[in-house]
């Protein structure tokens, strides 16, 4: 099987190519299709196996379809350093494709806050986030959740051993309820 079976737009493939990827993995061959179906879904791979191309792929493939200035994803990280990788990896494959990204995470110095304040009121398409940081953020009233579509939580298994159940919950209460909810784990 390779990525254009798995009927994602040109651009995306482009990209692909251009990245040197021409197979996918087996939790890419799995999850690409049920997520392009806007299906929800429950994951688990080992580490190193491409689970994040496989949410980040057939999301892109989504934006696509969707051209608008409201967040339409959001991806949940334990740490700040996965969100920035994810962020890295969103930058990768949507090199070809107009889709905005922003990394949202504590630790940083106050410019890092009011980037990340102006990204999320001008709604960036892709939001990559840590759970604390992003209920900061919209505790504070300006990050406009009502047109999302997709929630992915990415190391799951992790969050939940780190103790972020009800950051959560909390977040996940804030969302639409129609919207497509994909959860990835290691274990």
């Amino acid at each position: 099987m390779t990525f254009s079976e798995l009927h994602l737009n040109e651009l995306i493939l482009d990209g692909l190519s251009a990245m040197g990827f021409n197979d996918p993995t087996p939790i890419q061959q799995q999850a690409i299709p049920v997520i392009l179906e806007k299906k929800d879904l429950i994951a688990c791979a080992q580490t190193g196996t491409g689970k994040t191309a496989a949410y980040i792929l057939p999301t892109l493939h989504h934006l696509l379809d969707t051209q608008s200035n409201h967040i339409d994803t959001i991806i949940i990280a334990p740490t700040r350093e996965l969100a920035l990788q994810i962020d890295q990896q969103v930058e990768g494959f949507a090199y070809f494709v107009p889709v905005s990204s922003i990394p949202v995470y504590g630790g940083g110095e106050a410019s890092t806050w009011n980037q990340q304040k102006e990204a999320l009121e001008q709604g960036a398409n892709i939001v990559i986030a840590t759970p604390g940081r992003l209920i900061a953020h919209l505790n504070l009233g300006y990050v406009d959740v009502n047109h999302v579509k997709r929630l992915i939580l990415d190391e799951a298994d992790r969050m939940l051993d780190m103790g972020f159940h009800d950051d959560i919950i909390k977040i996940v209460n804030m969302l639409p309820k129609e919207r497509q909810t994909l959860l990835f784990s290691a274990t």
